[in-house]
């Protein structure tokens, strides 16, 4: 089946009336003009399919209210249907165990662990290629064995090592932590602050026993095979032990001279897509736009909102020494090459066929994992198109020259 006419953001540049061809779920053919026949493009962009390697909204499905859960079933395909019309077609779910959850609530290492066991059950009936993020709370001693356990069973795809103690790393600022606390929870700016002071003196722990746990978490990364990430490195003394340890992703740094270190130690970026949408950090932190400006940006994540990936890099491509095609990276050669996706993350011959179709109005009309579609929007001459193509390939009828 041939794509033909359409905007083709290619690894190395854009192609303003090219065509792909699909077969057997994978990218057979590529041509920098249109083609006889198959979908006709009508003015859209196809981009590869979007990787992200860090998105939370899993915590947020199972757990709409507090105390209110839902089946991972129903959690799951919420999920799935908003990745997929965000163009997502591989999601690593990150879920977290932290020091301060009790047992049975989210991100105790109980809830967590069952949640990850009960997601690497499901995610095989899903549209989108779901993987597992755990996020380990170097604070919390009591997690590793059971983190070992997963790593083990093969259920957990990438891990990063995080430290959410209020007064450094993403929460350094801690007035601004304060008043982002009260107006997430609906209190006063001094019961935020009790809350953050009972926080700090809850989950403070000895540097040795942090380093130690670091160390663990590596080693058992690296004797799985699975990537490490660090989390909110905000000084370069913690950038350059994160290097130490083997992490290939620096998540989120805070600053610039974090990132800085990171690139210069041969890691990865990562920082969210609404931030480099909105042109700065909820927590104050760096802006995702900096840092590529920078040269220090290398993917882009879903965070919290896996709507910003698209235009993210809309904005980014305005910056980008490579243009529309350089900020694309950023979102799926990027992550591919860092997280070891070798068969997916660019329009080439032989990689999946796993494509976003974007209209003129950079909306998300169809998303296609190994030449299936997952998501359509209803723009019905284009979903016509395919359909109709479809049915004549199965009927033998060759429309493509």
């Amino acid at each position: 089946m041939w794509l033909s006419d359409f905007t083709l953001v290619l690894p190395d540049r854009v192609v303003p009336h090219g065509a792909v061809r699909i077969a057997d779920g994978k990218i057979a053919d590529i041509s920098e003009k249109p083609v006889n026949g198959g979908v006709r493009g009508r003015g859209h962009t196809v981009f590869a399919g979007f990787i992200d390697m860090h998105g939370d909204m899993i915590e947020q499905e199972l757990e709409p209210r507090a105390r209110v859960d839902f089946p991972m079933p129903v959690a799951l395909n919420a999920l799935d249907a908003r990745l997929a019309a965000a163009g997502v077609t591989t999601a690593y779910a990150a879920v977290s165990f932290s020091r301060g959850a009790r047992e049975g609530e989210r991100r105790s290492f109980d809830h967590t662990s069952h949640v990850i066991r009960e997601l690497a059950k499901a995610r095989g009936s899903a549209r989108v290629d779901h993987r597992i993020h755990a996020r380990f709370d170097i604070t919390f001693d009591n997690a590793v064995g059971v983190l070992r356990d997963l790593l083990d069973e093969g259920h957990v795809d990438l891990v990063s090592l995080m430290d959410h103690t209020p007064g450094q790393g993403q929460y350094r600022n801690l007035e601004i932590h304060i008043q982002n606390r009260a107006a997430q929870n609906g209190i006063s700016e001094a019961e935020a602050r009790q809350m953050v002071k009972e926080a700090i003196a809850t989950r403070s722990r000895p540097q040795d026993i942090l380093l130690a746990n670091m160390q663990m978490v590596a080693e058992m990364c690296r004797e799985n095979g699975v990537p490490l990430a660090s989390h909110d490195d905000d000084t370069a003394a913690k950038a350059h032990l994160m290097a130490d340890l083997g992490s290939v992703i620096a998540e989120f740094p805070v600053t610039q001279e974090a990132a800085q270190i990171a690139i210069d130690r041969g890691l990865m970026t990562a920082m969210g897509a609404p931030n480099a949408m909105r042109g700065q950090s909820y927590s104050g932190n760096l802006s995702a736009r900096d840092a590529h400006r920078a040269g220090l940006l290398s993917i882009l994540a879903a965070d919290y909102h896996p709507a910003a990936i698209l235009p993210a890099i809309r904005a980014l491509a305005m910056d980008d020494p490579a243009g529309l095609a350089g900020a694309a990276r950023l979102a799926t050669v990027n992550p591919a090459k860092a997280l070891g996706l070798h068969d997916r993350g660019e329009i080439s011959i032989g990689r999946n066929a796993d494509l976003v179709v974007v209209d003129a109005a950079d909306r998300v009309v169809m998303t296609l994992r190994n030449g299936e579609m997952i998501h359509a929007n209803g723009t019905l001459p284009l979903i016509n198109d395919l359909q109709e193509t479809r049915g004549k390939e199965r009927q033998g009828t060759v429309i493509y020259g």
